[in-house]
């Protein structure tokens, strides 16, 4: 699954929210304090990978309905 996330980050998303930006990669996005270089590009990147994971998961958890077992267990107890 990450592969597929993986992919729709680097090859969909990232490529739009660059047009947006003005760069062609995420991953070029960084800055220089002194000899220390930031890449809050790459960061931002698996920020969203992240987030799409989450929500894949949040939402297969709610389309199985998995959370009325947790509440029927709790009534029983």
């Amino acid at each position: 699954m990450s592969g597929v996330v993986n992919s729709l980050v680097n090859d969909l998303i990232n490529p739009l929210v660059g047009l947006i930006i003005g760069t062609n990669n995420l991953d070029s996005l960084t800055f220089t304090v002194a000899d220390a270089t930031f890449k809050y590009g790459s960061f931002i990147a698996v920020l969203i990978n992240f987030v799409i994971i989450l929500a894949v998961v949040y939402f297969g958890f709610k389309a199985l309905r998995l959370e009325k077992l947790d509440l029927e267990e709790e009534e029983e107890d």
